[in-house]
């Protein structure tokens, strides 16, 4: 069984993922990792990142794997890396060009299949174009002030105020809704959660009960 968990930064997706799959005991893939790694590799190759053609030619060269909760690019670990403030810049660049984000599906697919078609996957485009046959898809939201709030305390946004996070979410929400390849949006047959006020585990036993009435 696949469960999609998908939704904008900051609504806690990563957080119930993993949750959930603890929970399922299954693996838990994180997507958006892979945009990220392979925003890194386009940066190392030194690669124009509003070029399509260059970055798909590094997508093509780079090998994105997932594991033990690490990603990889090319067999090294960039978990750290990829959360860069500079490579946070640049993914819905290099995430925006169909060709590449075939490839990096084709990545997702691939991995999901070699640990038994059986996960719960994070994203932005999972229960829409990487898994659209899962029987159970979740869409995360959250009030943008909220989600601000939260990625306030992570490493990318050190140094900047609520309010400035605030405005990154919201341009990176554009960017990601209006580009022309796998827009964020729910899936048709999605279930909508709102967790601004929800507690993780709650949402998780949300989910949970999900999981259950698919599997009846």
């Amino acid at each position: 069984m696949v469960v999609t968990v998908d939704g904008p930064a900051g609504v806690g997706k990563s957080t119930v993922a993993r949750a959930l799959a603890a929970a399922l005991g299954i693996p838990y893939l994180d997507t958006g990792a892979f945009y990220r790694a392979l925003t890194l590799a386009v940066q190392r190759a030194g690669a124009d990142s509003t070029d399509g053609e260059a970055v798909l030619q590094v997508a093509r060269a780079s090998r994105l794997d997932y594991a033990g909760g690490a990603m990889l690019l090319d067999g090294e670990v960039v978990t750290d890396a990829v959360r860069a403030a500079e490579v946070g810049a640049l993914v819905s660049v290099v995430s925006a060009f169909p060709e590449v984000r075939r490839v990096v599906v084709q990545q997702q697919r691939d991995w999901v299949s070699r640990h038994g078609g059986r996960a719960v996957v994070e994203g932005r485009d999972i229960g829409t174009v990487v898994f659209p046959e899962a029987p159970v898809k979740v869409y995360l939201i959250a009030d943008a002030a909220e989600r601000a709030r939260r990625r306030a305390g992570d490493a990318e946004a050190a140094g900047l105020k609520v309010a400035d996070i605030e405005h990154q979410l919201r341009a990176r929400d554009h960017l990601d809704s209006t580009r022309e390849a796998s827009p964020l949006r729910p899936a048709e047959d999605a279930v909508v959660i709102d967790t601004t006020a929800l507690p993780v585990e709650q949402v998780v036993a949300l989910i949970l009960g999900l999981v259950a009435e698919a599997t009846d």
